[in-house]
């Protein structure tokens, strides 16, 4: 029985599209969503991995079945027959292609904005700076001392002051997406409570993160989940790239200048931060990770960083009463040594000036 060339052709597009959907949901290469803004990211991928696998599988198809069905027959030396080209299907194959692309680029357009990125009705864009340095800076509690000559200039990070030398004090940039590039407050997250900020410094070959609100500073990026994290990120060298794979999102550290990055963790857990710019010779190395904690969590750690890094070890450890003689001290530990405290009170006694010969 011959089957229709249109029937074929319509059953052959049905089990395309339907291997390039379950291609493109199931192909397996992302890691773990742990942030809020990661199942957009993965949306816009799926849909890239699916048109994808879609023309992958149509063109090899096509070439494979020309391949086959219009091999040369055996013993035949004649040439092939002439073809002028056909214009409507010229058009068909580049107007395809083309609306893929424009459609792609609204999508991901879109993607960008709902996770901050650009705010179309943020009409101060248009005028080279950004709505919050109008207003405020983000992250204004920064623990340091800001330059009143510029209102722009956000302060130097005093985690990093030691290693810092003769570079220039970073500026934000002038405008969203230009030198520099920021992203914004999340829509979604409008009207929660204002951001959690963090410091991030980069450097050859370590990442140091400064929390301003309560001065500690770690080499672990803790965060909280369930709560939108800015992170002020810098360089103090030469570039570097935050990025964390499971968020989804990286941005680049670069010196002199000062970038953003917002994201909410979602997921409980550890997971890798790492450079994504070469760097120098240790870039691999270059690796931290960052902890997202239930907030109860959080709050504990960074109240244990608070009074590990408060002036004197008095304050972290219990102290010994002064007013102890050695003897009463050691008494309690020197049963496990196999010493006796007799054996302890002659030797005080020996080195003793004032004691009897």
């Amino acid at each position: 029985m011959n089957i229709p060339s249109s029937i074929t052709t319509m059953l052959a597009g049905i089990l395309l599209t339907l291997i390039s959907i379950w291609v493109g949901q199931n192909h397996g290469l992302l890691p773990v969503e742990a942030s809020e803004e990661a199942p957009l990211i993965d949306g816009l991928f799926n849909t890239m991995m699916t048109i994808g696998t879609g023309l992958f599988l149509l063109v090899i198809g096509v070439i494979l079945y020309s391949a086959f069905k219009f091999r040369r027959a055996p013993g035949d030396e004649t040439d092939g027959s002439p073809v002028h080209g056909n214009i409507p299907l010229e058009i068909l194959w580049t107007g395809i292609p083309a609306v893929i692309v424009l459609g792609l680029a609204i999508y991901s357009f879109e993607v960008y904005g709902q996770i901050g990125g650009l705010d179309p009705m943020d009409h101060s864009v248009a005028h080279g700076q950004p709505a919050h340095q109008m207003a405020t800076m983000p992250g204004a509690a920064i623990a340091a001392t800001l330059n009143d000559s510029d209102p722009n200039q956000p302060p130097q990070d005093p985690a990093t002051a030691a290693v810092r030398s003769d570079l220039p004090q970073k500026k934000d940039a002038p405008a969203l997406g230009t030198v520099s590039p920021r992203i914004g407050p999340t829509p979604a997250n409008k009207g929660k409570p204002p951001e959690f900020v963090v410091n991030a410094t980069g450097l050859q070959y370590a990442w140091i993160f400064t929390y301003p609100d309560s001065g500690v500073v770690a080499g672990e990026l803790h965060v909280p989940v369930g709560r939108e994290v800015l992170l002020n990120i810098s360089a103090n060298d030469v570039l570097h790239a935050f990025w964390v794979p499971e968020f989804r999102l990286k941005q680049d550290a670069v010196p002199g200048r000062q970038t953003e990055l917002r994201f909410t963790p979602s997921k409980v857990g550890e997971y890798p931060v790492i450079c994504a710019e070469l760097c120098g010779p240790y870039h691999g190395a270059m690796r931290t990770k960052v902890i997202a904690e239930s907030p109860a969590d959080f709050d504990t750690w960074l109240q244990e960083q608070k009074v590990a890094s408060a002036n004197g070890l008095e304050q972290t450890i219990a102290v010994n009463p002064t007013d102890r003689s050695p003897d009463a001290f050691l008494t309690p530990y020197v049963d496990r040594m196999g010493i006796h405290s007799e054996l302890l009170h002659q030797l005080h006694s020996s080195t003793d000036p004032h004691s009897a010969s």
